[in-house]
């Protein structure tokens, strides 16, 4: 009897997870590549990569029926404010057709379980650490500012990537003023980072040429005040933002920063 049962069980696990596998492939893979992408073709995708939501979906929602209720969820009634994937990749892709009416609910459950046990592959994974390991190893060798450390947060690339966000829940006032901070904070810092760049550039061709190191100093000390200069942007920029957002909203963007 027990092993008509666990035959049985078995019997059904199988069907069930190739009925969710085909579902998924029905209603998901014109859009979402079930397959692991290459990093070059992650710009060219029509939508993100099913590895890429599930990455996603898991690192803002650690419970299952948290994250099956909102797949479920967000499948009927997509909206930008409810995205787990940042703002600006929201922008760049838009948002999902509601799939409301073309998929049961019954069935949007059997896909929420499907994805949930089959996404991210952990080559994907891997994958995606690398890429954004090598994103602040390039941010670091091109950034213009004298610390660069996590404790000192960039705040207008946090906001941009939560902008939309109905969890930071900025309102039309803030976003308003937030923008007239970022964007002038972006000419100041863009003008002086295309003359560090420039100044860099200058003092490793110096040393390359063996010129004396008088010659040399008079460059680093210039390049020490631009990349001093562009330090106090950023911190009036933090400062600045800091008046805006409230003490919610800063614990949502920096929930390790004691402000």
């Amino acid at each position: 009897m027990k092993k008509t049962l666990a035959l049985v069980t078995l019997t059904s696990s199988i069907l069930f997870g190739a009925s969710a596998a085909e579902l998924t492939q029905k209603h998901c893979a014109s859009c979402h590549m079930l397959t692991t992408p290459k990093p070059e073709m992650i710009p060219e995708l029509k939508a993100p990569a099913m590895d890429a939501v599930m990455f996603h979906i898991g690192l803002d929602m650690q419970d299952k029926k948290t994250m099956k209720d909102f797949i479920v969820d967000y499948v009927q009634n997509p909206d930008a404010s409810k995205s787990v994937c940042e703002s600006n990749k929201v922008q760049n892709f838009g948002v999902m057709p509601s799939l409301k009416g073309t998929v049961s609910v019954k069935e949007l459950e059997a896909i929420a379980d499907y994805v949930m046990a089959t996404f991210p592959s952990k080559t994907f994974v891997s994958m995606i650490t690398e890429i954004q390991r090598n994103d602040k190893v390039n941010g670091l060798l091109n950034s213009p500012f004298l610390i660069n450390r996590e404790e000192l947060p960039h705040l207008t690339k946090l906001l941009v990537m939560n902008w939309d966000k109905k969890s930071l829940g900025l309102s039309e006032d803030q976003k308003n003023k937030l923008l007239v901070v970022r964007n002038e904070t972006l000419k100041a810092v863009g003008d002086i980072k295309e003359k560090v760049t420039a100044l860099e550039d200058e003092i490793i061709e110096l040393s390359v040429d063996d010129e004396p190191l008088e010659t040399i100093a008079v460059k680093v000390d210039a390049l020490a005040k631009l990349k001093a200069e562009a330090t106090k942007i950023q911190l009036k920029c933090l400062k600045e933002s800091l008046k805006i957002l409230n003490d919610k909203q800063m614990e949502l963007l920096l929930p390790f920063w004691d402000a």
